[in-house]
């Protein structure tokens, strides 16, 4: 059964999401404090978070940072009253896989849920564990990326880019694909939050190492 780990300091909501969960068939915990849910997240079997980012006594952002640096590799999805576009960024920077702002209707909730976990079984079953594409070696289990045999750094959405790109070698992938596999919802129409990164990409690896198809999206050289 599907277990979610429910971070939330305000009991109100909590209880409201736990129940609404386990009536659709989830095993829940919840974790009221910061410094509970990483030791939380180690010991038990959760297959999702949901993590607000006022929580008691540490920035949810910091749990975050803490999570995704240990390796923790479960979906989380940010669950807060912060609609600011910078906690937004922040957040889906810092690793989240989605970004939901209260208040919020359950159904949405529920939704965005079974999507993570299912684009998470399906990359758990299907991908291996190091992928390489021509000089570029990128290795999912420490999250070490090497170029022409140097090691780069890589912060969480730059990596989870350059991954969706190597998982698709020599395909040109759209801009709105990219979006939706890497920031996991909509920007406005107008947003160039992918070709920013793509920028970044390229100052990390190489000017030619991703090539631009002219209205369309991108591809990877290698």
């Amino acid at each position: 059964m599907t277990s979610i780990l429910i971070a939330e300091d305000e009991p109100r909501i909590a209880s409201f999401i736990e129940k609404g969960l386990k009536a659709k068939g989830f095993t829940t915990a919840i974790a009221s404090d910061a410094t509970s849910v990483v030791p939380m997240v180690f010991n038990d079997s959760f297959d999702l978070l949901l993590l607000d980012l006022g929580l008691p006594e540490k920035d949810g952002l910091v749990v975050l940072e803490e999570l995704r640096g240990q390796g923790a590799d479960l979906p989380i999805i940010i669950l807060t009253a912060r609609d600011d576009i910078n906690d937004k960024i922040a957040g889906l920077e810092g690793g989240a896989d989605d970004y939901i702002t209260k208040p919020f209707r359950f159904e949405e909730l529920v939704a965005r849920i079974n999507l993570r976990l299912r684009s998470n079984q399906t990359t758990s079953t299907t991908k291996n564990t190091v992928l390489q594409v021509c000089q570029i070696v990128l290795d999912l289990r420490t999250r070490k990326v090497e170029y022409q045999g140097r090691q780069i750094e890589l912060p969480a959405k730059e990596f989870t880019l350059l991954e969706t790109l190597m998982t698709h070698p020599g395909q040109v992938m759209t801009r709105e694909q990219l979006l939706d596999r890497v920031w996991g919802y909509d920007y406005s129409p107008g947003s160039n939050i992918v070709d920013v990164y793509i920028g970044y990409l390229r100052k990390k690896l190489s000017s030619e190492a991703i090539e631009t198809v002219r209205g369309v999206g991108y591809r990877l050289q290698g």
